[in-house]
């Protein structure tokens, strides 16, 4: 497999045009392609940089060129997901065309998206691209072959890769800036380069504080390895059997 991350501008995308003049981003890793209205199908979170950033981007949303009609599924904050329908873009069009299909999320914002798509063969990837070109904006920012053994570790580990995702997002702000710092100055190492009090007096706090931030963040995150690193001794026995 080719897996592709590109830097794309289509030119007709709807939410291409909505970030280039609203502060919103659109995520999503989801498209479904409905034959009979030719129309692509997704659910997608939108964030503004604010409340009032969110409505003006949904407003605009709905008045885009290409955009058949979308429903907001939710709202909170300065976050929202909507279901929505789009007419097929050149640059989706050409993927389906190529036997391309999507690896990863989709990031939309400031007039570019972030794609990630794969093809099976490099020739199917090297005619999509080709075909790009006569209408869209990009370029490649990684291309990487997978090998089958890859592909089956990526797909047979989704749990452990999520334990570890789950434990990132566990750790607060402050715990996640000293433990990124204690990293980062050496305090793991030995001789230590970064102490308690380096730690404590960066973040302007007691030596004591630093230590509880830091031991939270160790706890945090050292629960989920263990907990992925299970998951992961259970795989290679059932494989083995």
């Amino acid at each position: 497999m080719i897996s592709l991350t590109m830097d794309m501008v289509q030119y007709d995308c709807p939410y291409i045009a909505v970030t280039d003049d609203v502060d919103v981003s659109f995520y999503t890793m989801h498209w479904d392609f409905n034959a009979a209205r030719e129309t692509l199908e997704t659910r997608i979170l939108v964030e503004g940089d604010d409340r009032g950033a969110l409505t003006n981007g949904l407003g605009a949303l709905g008045e885009q060129t290409g955009m058949r009609e979308f429903d907001l599924l939710s709202r909170q904050g300065e976050s929202a997901v909507i279901k929505s329908d789009i007419e097929q873009t050149n640059a989706m069009k050409v993927i389906r065309e190529n036997d391309g299909y999507i690896t990863g999320p989709f990031r939309i914002r400031e007039g570019s998206e972030l794609w990630n798509v794969g093809f099976d063969t490099g020739d199917a990837a090297d005619d999509a691209l080709a075909e790009l070109e006569r209408e869209n904006d990009f370029s490649v920012e990684a291309r990487n072959a997978t090998s089958l053994d890859d592909y089956l570790d990526i797909v047979q580990n989704v749990d452990p890769a999520k334990e570890l995702l789950d434990g990132c997002r566990a750790l607060s702000e402050v715990e996640r800036q000293t433990l990124e710092r204690a990293v980062e100055g050496g305090y793991f190492q030995t001789p230590r380069d970064a102490t308690l009090g380096t730690l404590a007096e960066e973040f302007d706090v007691s030596k004591t504080a630093a230590s509880k931030n830091l031991r939270r963040s160790e706890q945090k995150v050292l629960e989920r390895v263990i907990s992925a690193a299970s998951s992961l001794d259970e795989t290679a026995v059932t494989e083995r059997e």
